[in-house]
Parts: C-alpha cells; structure tokens; sequence
C-alpha cells in the first residue's frame, strides 16, 4: 500500500485534519503537520489505538455516546409569503466508564484518609483529656490555697480584737466607767478600697451630669414662657387692632343716632335725665352714648358671625379672567391611527377627528364605495390615513392573545421534574392493547396510583426510575393532529413490532410518524416468545428504514417483550424511563396552568365533555380556561379513576365539563384571569383560522403550491404517495428519484401500499403535500378531511401519466425564459412642439405595427439612446391604439424631449417561453 500524508488520509476516513492529528499523537505518533507522511506500519499502529479505545480487541466498552434530534417547525410571514421552515437541533452525550484500577486507587486512597481522619481524632480526644484534667487540679490547687488564706485571717481578726478589748476594760475600770466595747474595724484589702473610690467617683459624676441637665430645662423653660407671653402679648395687639377696626365699620345710621345723642357732660339743667333702664345691681349706671354704641357694635358682630357661617356653606368663588377660552390650534393637529387587520369606517373618522361623512368624500375620491359601518382593510386605511396627513401604527391581530400567553408566563414558578408522556404505536394485531393491559393489571396499583380507564385514555405507572404517563390517543390520525397543531405532547413513543410479522405499513407510518414530529423511538418487539419468532428480522427491516438499534451503533433502543408472559416489561419501562432521563423533563409549579387538549366530545346531558394534558402549573376547580376557539370555566374535574379532584399537576391527564364548544386535538390551553379577554381571543382565532384556511385551500391547489417561492432557492414538490401492490410503489418511486434538475426536484413524505387513510390526508396537510393514489382510493373519512381542509388528490391508473403530470408541475416550477420581440418601427420625419406634451414626433409606420401601451427604444444611427414608454399615439385628431404599416402618425414619448428627425421608434414585446424539464 503506497504511503499517503495526513490530510489524504483524513479525506479518505471523512475526519478533520486537526481531529487525525490528535489521534495521531494519543497513539504515539509523532506527526506534527498535515503534509507529514503516513507508512503502512503508522496505520496499524493508529488503526489498534483506535480499535482499543472504542472497546474492541476483547476491552469492555469504555464509553457510550447518545445521540438526540429534534425537528421543529416555524411559520414566517403571513398570507401568500407564508413559509415553513424546519429548525433541527441536534444533541450528544457521552458517558465514560472509568477503569477498575483508578476505581480502586481512589477506594485505596479513601481508606487511607479515613483512618487518618480517625487517629487524628483518638489524638485530639486524648489531648482534651489531658488538658481538662490540668485545669481540674490547678482549680483544685487555687481553692485549698484561698481557703488557707481565709483561715488565717480570721485567726487574726480574732486575736486583734481580743487585745481591743482587754486594752479597752482596762482603761475603764481605772477611770471608774464602764463603756461598752466597740466592733473592731473590718480589714479591707487594697482591692476593696479602689472599688469603693471607683463607686464614689461614679456618684459624684452622676450627681454632677444631673445638676447640669436640671439646668438645661430650667433654661429651656424659661425660653418657652418667654415666647408664650409674647404670643400672648402679639393675640392682644392683634384683637385691639381688629375690634377698632370693627368699630369704623360700624353702620351710618348707628353711627348717626350715636353722634345725635348728647353725651351726659353736655346736658343742662333745664334738660332732665329720661330714663333708659334700670340701675345695675352691679355698678354704675351707663351713658346713653356708650349703650348705643355697644349696641351698634353686637348688630355688626352678629351681621359678620351671619356673612361667615353662609361663606363656608356655600361654594367656593371661582375667579373668571375676562380672557377668552378657546385658543385656534396654531398647527395642523396629527393623531396616531392605530389599524388591525380590519377597521370599519367611524373608527377610522373617529381616530383622526374628523366627520365621517368628510372621511366617506375622501374615499368616494379615491374610487371606494363606503358605509359609515363597512370595513375596510389595512391597505386602505393605512392609505386615506396617510393622505390625511396622520401617523399610522399597525396592531397585531394577536396582540391581546400574545398580552394574554405573557400574562400567565410572567409568573416564574418553581422548576421540578416530571413524568414523560409516553404514546404506544404500531401495526394492527402486534399486540399493543395487550401490551397496555399487561402494564395495566401488573404495574399499576389498584385505586392507588391510577387506573386504565376507556373515557379518559391514561393512567401511570410507577416503576424504580419514576412515574411514566401513558397517553391513549385515538390511533395515528390524533398523534398527527396534535403535531399539525404544533403541540408537543408525547415525549417518547414505544414502537411496538411483532417478533414473527415483521415491519408492515403501519409501522412505516409510526415511524414517519414519530420523525417528523423528532420524537425518540423505543422499539418493543413483541411476541417473542412464539417458536416463529425472529428479532433479527424486525432489527433489519427497521434499520432499512434508518432505525439503528444501539447494539449496532444507533441510537434506538430495541427491546425483546411478550405481553403474553410479561418477558422484558420491566425493561421496556426501564428504557422508557432513562430516554426521560435523557431528556430532562422540566414543569413550572406556581403558575397558571398551561397544556394541550388530546381530546374532546358532546355528550347528551353533559355538554362539552374534554380531556386535557397538564404540562405546567395546576389547574383548578373554577379556573377560566382558554383552548383553542373554546373557552369556559372549570366546572368539574374527574381524574383517570372517575373521582372527582380539585387540583390537577404537570403530566396529569383529566376530564373536564365548562368549554362553551368542543376544542381541536393538539390546541393548546392555558388559565387566564378575564372571562371577556378570552372570549375575545377565542374569536379572533375562530376568525383567523377561517382565513388561514381559505388560503390554505388555494395554496394547496398542485397548480399554485410553489407561485411564492423566493427565486434561486431550490424548489421541492412533496408528494404521498399509495399504490396497491408493492412492485408498482417500487417503481414509481424510482421513476420519481430520476426527476428533476438543480432547481427543482421531488420529495416524497410518505409512501404505502393500500387505500389513502385518513393518517394520509393529516400527513399531507401539516407537511403542504398532494396525495397520489395509484389504482387505490381514499376512504369515505379520509375524503371528508381532505373536502375540509383543501388537501387535493389525484388518482391514476397508469404510472406514465402519473408521471407526467409529475414533470408538468415540476417544470410549471421552473422560472420562464424571457424573450423580445420587435413588434413595429416607426421612422420620425419631423418634429412638432406641442405645448401639452413637448415635443411630437411626426412618423411613418415603416414595419409591423406601432401599439400604444407596449414598451419603446428610440435608436439613433442604429444606437440605442432612449428606453421607455409612449405618451400619447394619434391619428390625426384622434387618440388611437395602435398604428399599421404604412400609415403616418404622431408620436409622444413620455419624459423624453431630444427626439430629432431621421431617428427610429422601435415598438417591441417582452415573451415569456416557459420552460420544461
């Protein structure tokens, strides 16, 4: 074998250079750069590295790679740009078993550091002994000392007093009086006395500190009489000031009476007293002048007392600026028009502030018949608002229900782990009914963890890894509705195959099924306990469909099970328990609830009974629910066994009454606050929905499928196809493969031998695809689906018209060729002036025909020097269409002045040749 360098070689084993060159040096080869060469003996050595690694040559296997794809689909654009793209993501984890011996070490390592953490603690205990029996005999020490201590001076407080008194009786009897001996002074230590003068000097600064703050008040005291007298005093002045004032305000006519009465000094005696009243007990008798006057001022007081109460019961006085009010705007006024998919016309005169009879001329002008109540759309609205001279701002036909998702997503919750939702497939008669009822009666406690139940299709099962949910949709037809929905609500889906049947149509089906919506197969492979039984078979007829088990490099999981015997059940859960766990299956709690709807019915006397999926939040008994073009409040909720509950969790499936209508498979529901929000919702999604289908149905016609697709991109027609023999499928899809070029090819969704389905017309509907039927025909649902929903199909009876009509649509696809052909020339003799239309050009038909509204080119020596349109085509006086050969006529080109005599109007068409594969 000739020697290659390292970038041959990583071409030809489809790796990286970089990769090779690290794998390379892991071996212990020493090559360095991409040109480096590679003998023979290298790549064996290269070629055993590899191979121990990856766990052959007798080595367990080291580490195991998981591999998870997922495909969703996104909706760009609205109306006929509508487009959908595939978004697929793809993910892999890598588990590495650690060998044995670093396994050991470490275990080695641990025993060694535990018992050294052991004798390190046996050696601290032993010092704590240590230490607290030293500190037990030194306090033992100090005590018997200060007790000695103790004795002794007692002994000598003793004995000086016994001298005290002895020296004391003495004294007494030689003076001849007998006193009584005084207490002898207690000993005080040094330590005693420097307290005692601490205590005292504390006293003294307490009493000082108390002394300084009773002065502090007095002074503040003193400050706040002060200032109180002074208010008083300024009250005073301020009373004098306003009674005085009182007494000028006095009446005239009081006034007057008090000036006509004489004062008692100026009375004579020729004119006597007349008395006026009686004497006060209590002093003298008043003045006449001093009584009228006192009278005069309790008539003003009581005039004010009256003005003041009617002041403060009646309304305030508004104070009026002799200005006028109104002001002319100095601008024309421009208001922001808001304008949704539709508008009628008062609400678009009542934006812009204006009449509706001047909004109703406006579009009269503009060639639009219109009502005060007639809608119009955006284009038009947005047009007359604009012309007005006002802002327009679209509005999302969704906002309310984008407004209502964010509302109930607002709230964060609390992220836990749940239970995966698992959906059993497969062909007829394998044994799926069987394999849920063994699950059923051996796994599932009675009345305990939940029940099989034939109105509500789900129950759980707890095994060692956990809780699995399984979900009885209504066959293929639900699992694909929900999928068309874009509602996620299975998580893994077991594959179920018979061991001695093999792979049939229905199972193709689950497993396109189950790809398109990139849901992780898990192949149960049943009946293997039958004496015809061959799992090998099943393992080669799925991997020819590109389902890989693991034990041959895939990333499928296939398990032998018989729903007779119970053989591999525990393991079937197992399995579908850690693709959960590969998953990592999340729900919010503490939120409104949010999940999808699986099915829903009209029962007599019940009403609209429907079976929900929780996947995040609670719902509760009383909640208002928004599902699809339904909305309602909970009235009641029963679980998988029947009962009654009042709350239910993620991955809970339960059974309601409340919807006003029956909701689709697959909507989506969640809990919102307003009963009007969700109504208005639900309509505006019932409105659009009848749109979206409309234009669904004439987008999904074979002639107009591809109209809008942008140009250069490659363009695919998808096509399901059924025929009615297995041969007959053969071959036309290897008819199909060799059709097309690099701009447009054939992609076939789906394929089977039998009559078209129901599950054919749904596949075909989320995928945008027209159904094939070759000597089949499509059964009385799958007709009334397909009436429904726009999805057209087409029968044949022999393959070539079948594939002919496939090139037709396929060169229908094709962009046109575009051609030109000179229609007419026109030679200028002379030119005229013409003050409406500039210059006109005088002209003789010399070839073909002149039309007035196909595109020109004026040449000049044979030179092109004008490109453009005719103004205006005349015969005389006369406006015409076209002018033959022969005959003169007068010319105008539009925005072109330079025309001269002896230059050529060359008059031509633009052909379009449509082109075929």
């Amino acid at each position: 074998m000739a020697q290659v360098t390292v970038s041959e070689l990583a071409k030809s084993v489809g790796a990286t250079e970089d990769r090779l060159l690290k794998q390379m040096k892991e071996a212990g080869l020493s090559h360095t750069s991409a040109s480096a060469v590679v003998s023979d003996e290298e790549k064996q050595v290269l070629l055993n590295f590899l191979k121990s690694s990856h766990g052959e040559q007798g080595a367990s296997p080291r580490k195991i790679t998981l591999k998870r794809k997922t495909t969703t689909t996104l909706k760009t654009g609205s109306g006929t740009g509508r487009k959908t793209v595939n978004v697929e993501v793809r993910k892999k984890r890598t588990y590495v078993k650690r060998p044995q011996a670093d396994l050991a070490a470490e275990a080695g390592e641990s025993s060694a550091a535990k018992a050294e953490q052991e004798a390190q603690a046996i050696e601290q205990e032993r010092l704590r002994a240590e230490a607290e029996a030293e500190a037990a005999r030194l306090a033992e020490e100090a005590q018997r000392k200060a007790e000695a201590e103790a004795k002794a001076e007692a002994e000598a407080q003793v004995a000086a007093q016994a001298e005290i008194s002895q020296d004391t009786t003495e004294d007494n009897t030689a003076q001849g009086v007998v006193k009584q001996a005084e207490p002898p002074a207690p000993v005080r230590s040094s330590y005693v006395d420097d307290i005692e003068a601490m205590r005292i000097a504390a006293m003294e600064r307490r009493k000082q500190q108390a002394k300084q703050e009773k002065l502090e008040l007095d002074e503040k005291k003193a400050k706040v009489e002060a200032e109180r007298q002074r208010t008083a005093q300024k009250k005073a002045e301020t009373a004098t000031k306003a009674k005085s004032a009182k007494t000028d305000e006095v009446k005239p006519s009081l006034r007057r009476k008090l000036e006509a009465v004489p004062s008692d000094d100026d009375r004579t005696e020729e004119q006597p007293r007349k008395r006026r009243g009686r004497r006060s007990k209590s002093g003298p008798k008043k003045s006449s002048k001093t009584a009228l006057y006192e009278q005069a001022l309790e008539v003003f007081e009581e005039d004010e007392a009256e003005k003041r109460s009617t002041r403060s019961l009646s309304r305030p006085t508004l104070t009026i600026k002799p200005t006028h009010g109104f002001k002319r705007p100095t601008a024309k006024q421009v208001y922001e028009v808001q304008l949704g998919e539709t508008i009628t016309v008062g609400e678009l005169a009542k934006q812009m502030n204006v009449k509706a009879g001047e909004l109703i001329k406006r579009l009269m002008k503009m060639g639009e018949m219109a009502t005060i109540n007639q809608s119009l759309d955006r284009e038009t609205a947005q047009l007359i608002a604009e012309e007005m001279g006002h802002a327009v701002v679209m509005r999302s036909e969704s906002e309310l229900e984008e407004r209502l998702v964010a509302e109930s997503q607002a709230q964060e919750g609390t992220e836990v782990a749940r239970a995966p939702v698992v959906t059993v497939m497969g062909h007829v008669d394998h044994g799926k009914t069987s394999l849920l009822d063994y699950i059923r009666k051996t796994k599932v406690a009675s009345g305990e963890a939940g029940g099989i139940t034939q109105h509500i299709g789900a129950y759980r099962v707890k095994t060692s890894q956990g809780e699995i949910a399984f979900l009885d949709t209504p066959g293929h037809a639900a699992f694909t509705a929900m999928r068309a929905r874009g509602a996620q609500a299975t998580d893994v889906v077991i594959l179920v195959v018979a061991a001695d049947d093999g792979v049939m149509p229905q199972t193709e089906e689950a497993v396109n099924h189950a790809r398109a919506a990139g849901v992780p197969l898990v192949v149960a492979i049943n009946k293997c306990d039958k004496e015809a039984a061959d799992p090998d078979r099943v393992k080669n007829e799925l991997a020819a469909k590109d389902v890989i088990p693991e034990d041959w490099g895939g990333d499928t999981q296939f398990i032998n099970v018989s729903a007779h015997t119970g053989q591999g059940i525990d393991d079937l859960l197992e399995a579908v328990s850690l693709q959960a766990e590969i998953l990592e299956l999340k729900a919010r709690i503490n939120v409104p609830a949010t999940g999808v709807v699986v099915e829903s019915r009209l029962e007599k006397g019940r009403g609209v009974v429907a079976t929900l999926l929780v996947q995040n939040g609670e719902l509760k008994r009383g909640d208002i629910i928004l599902a699809g073009q339904s909305y309602g409040r909970v009235r009641a909720m029963t679980n998988e066994h029947g009962k009654q509950v009042k709350e239910a969790g993620p991955s809970t499936p339960v059974e309601l009454l409340g919807l006003d209508s029956a909701p689709n498979a697959g909507d989506e529901f969640l809990v919102v606050a307003d009963e009007r929000k969700a109504r208005e919702v639900a309509e505006q999604r019932a409105h659009k929905e009848r749109r979206e289908r409309m234009q669904r149905q004439q987008a999904a016609k074979l002639e107009n499928m591809f109209a809008n697709m942008e140009a250069g991109e490659k363009k695919v027609l998808p096509v399901v196809i059924k025929t009615d023999v297995r041969g007959s499928l053969e071959a036309i899809l290897g008819a199909l493969a060799d059709i097309g070029n690099e701009e447009v090819s054939v992609n076939v969704v789906s394929s089977g031998v039998g009559g078209i389905a129901e599950n054919d017309i749904n596949l075909a509907l989320t995928s945008g695809a027209i159904v094939l039927g070759f000597n089949t025909r499509a059964d009385v649902a799958a007709r009334k689906v397909a009436e429904t929903e726009g999805v057209e199909i087409r029968y044949y009876s022999v393959i070539y018209n079948l594939l002919d009509e496939v090139k037709q649509a396929l060169s229908g696809m094709l962009e046109p060729e575009v051609r030109e052909e000179i229609v007419g020339i026109a030679e200028v003799r002379d030119v005229f002036r013409s003050p409406k239309f500039g210059a006109i050009a005088g002209c003789m038909v010399t070839e073909g025909t002149v039309y007035r509204n196909k595109p020109i080119r004026v040449l000049r020596d044979n030179i092109v020097i004008y490109q453009g349109e005719l103004e205006s085509l005349r015969r005389f006086k006369d406006d015409v269409q076209e002018v033959r050969n022969g005959m003169e006529c007068g010319i105008g080109v539009k925005d072109y002045n330079d025309v001269k005599s002896g230059d050529q109007i060359e008059v031509y068409d633009i052909i379009k040749v449509a082109r075929e594969l």
